[in-house]
């Protein structure tokens, strides 16, 4: 039994830090897609608001945080498209390649193209290829490890290490260009970090072996015709929306928190419903819906770095170092620095307790619980105004952010691919993240009541109901690892 095992699987031998020699590449191409993502990302709410004279467009500023929300969920939406190219035409390991590809073009088109045209082609392009990209390297990864791999949380885990010096040095950069040469300097610099996380995936793309080649659902060829049918129809839908002012700029993330909500009640629908899931499956998608739930809520919370938290660092936050005034969309990448410091410790403890660590369920409960304590630490600073709270207490307060993060999300991606069905792997992942997005989009919609003469509140508010979440996931813990049927 284990000769078989060890010949199905010549890749184990080579191995870094312990894990499969093919997480370096998926660590390198997913750091520079975070790079360019969240160096763009962090600057796009000033560039919407800001003045003409200041480089920007003059948006409301409550319309402005409302898109980068909406646009944040967007991109997770397009995951299930990234995802279903996977599952059905290109194999996850192409559909990243090809995802990447297309979000090099969407921060071409920003830096490039004028006005809120040059924002509408670009999102759009950068939305779609990160929808391709974001779900299948994660997928990809999970692929490499057994589901009953004890190394795969810490290998997670490291893959977020990658996902966070990315998000650290994006906005470094962009936001130095942004002060001193303007808003689409930044966004070529996100270009540029692009197409280098995209060399670097074809160099050492031999690094994955045979991992994500395979095509688990093919489409069969009758079927495009229904195919290209269904996106014309959703084509036609998104612009008689748009066209009759259904959908507006001001009401876009609730609109978008509306429709990846529906996405998800469908998609649970057809994993519990299709012939090709079996039981066993069929009950761990049950065990995940508590933990979809648990995550909607805890970004929610996480993604007002971009959207309420931004217009708090450009009015709230005293940036001044040593009489030099820092970009006000460095804030991105404060929580990053905490992640850095602490995924290694994070991997290498839930490595070494296998499976005496706590359970996902629980993990998930202490990631939720933890989110909402940190979001009352705002509470403490509510009395003041002006300029007044200093970058290093925000800096603190974001450290709380990263070990709520930590707690949740690698372990997040870590269980998703474990209680996926077969036939629905990448598809899986993209219901992951559209928990993401939702949270994400929720981000836009809460930032519309923000207001800094009602920070006690506002923070007070959403810190407790986060945290009333969490304390219930906590509760129900035990029944979630019933069902999650063998999966820690």
């Amino acid at each position: 039994m284990s000769e078989v095992v060890h010949e199905a699987k010549p890749a184990a031998e080579r191995t870094l830090f312990g894990h499969p020699i093919g997480i370096a590449n998926l660590f390198g191409v997913e750091l520079w897609e975070r790079f360019s993502f969240y160096g763009m990302l962090t600057i796009l709410g000033y560039y919407l608001y800001y003045s003409v004279a200041e480089g920007g467009l003059d948006i409301a500023k409550s319309t402005a945080t409302g898109i980068v929300g909406a646009y944040g969920g967007l991109v997770y939406l397009s995951t299930v498209l990234g995802a279903w190219i996977a599952d059905r035409i290109l194999g996850s390991e192409r559909t990243v390649f090809y995802g990447g590809v297309v979000v090099m073009a969407g921060h071409i088109a920003l830096a490039l193209l004028p006005g809120l045209t040059g924002v509408g082609v670009g999102l759009v392009l950068v939305a779609l290829g990160s929808g391709g990209l974001k779900a299948n390297a994660s997928s990809l990864l999970g692929t490499l490890y057994d589901k009953d791999d004890p190394r795969a949380d810490g290998g997670f885990t490291l893959f977020y290490l990658g996902i966070n010096l990315g998000a650290f040095s994006g906005p470094l950069i962009t936001g130095l260009l942004q002060d001193h040469v303007g808003f689409h300097y930044g966004f070529g610099a996100a270009a540029v970090g692009m197409a280098i996380g995209l060399t670097q995936y074809v160099v050492f793309r031999r690094n994955l072996g045979e991992h994500g080649r395979d095509v688990p659902n093919p489409l069969p060829r009758t079927a495009i015709p229904k195919v290209v049918a269904a996106f014309a129809v959703i084509l036609v839908v998104i612009a008689l929306a748009w066209a009759i002012k259904l959908v507006t700029l001001s009401n876009l993330p609730d609109a978008t928190t509306v429709v990846i909500a529906a996405a998800s009640i469908a998609y649970f629908v057809i994993m519990l419903t299709s012939e090709k899931v079996s039981p066993l499956e069929r009950t761990r998608v049950r065990a995940y819906m508590p933990l979809f739930v648990a995550n909607a809520v805890f970004w929610s919370l996480f993604q007002q770095i971009f959207t309420v938290l931004a217009v708090y660092s450009d009015e709230r936050m005293n940036w001044s170092i040593f009489g030099w005034t820092a970009p006000s969309n460095w804030i991105g990448s404060m929580e990053p620095v905490w992640i850095i410091a602490l995924s290694p410790l994070f991997a290498v403890m839930w490595t070494r307790l296998g499976r005496r660590a706590p359970s996902t369920p629980r993990k998930f409960a202490l990631g939720v619980v933890g989110m909402g304590a940190a979001f009352l630490l705002f509470t403490l600073f509510s009395g003041s105004h002006g300029k007044s709270v200093s970058f290093v207490v925000v800096f603190f307060i974001l450290g709380a952010f990263a070990v709520s993060e930590l707690m949740l999300s690698p372990i997040g991606l870590s269980v998703t691919t474990k209680l996926a069905p077969t036939v629905f792997r990448s598809q899986m992942m993209a219901l992951y993240f559209f928990s993401v997005g939702i949270g994400t989009s929720m981000s836009g919609v809460l930032s519309k009541f923000y207001d800094p003469s009602h920070e006690l509140a506002y923070f007070g508010i959403t810190g407790l109901v986060a945290m009333v979440v969490g304390a219930v996931v906590w509760g129900i813990a035990p029944w979630i690892s019933r069902h999650m049927e063998g999966v820690h």
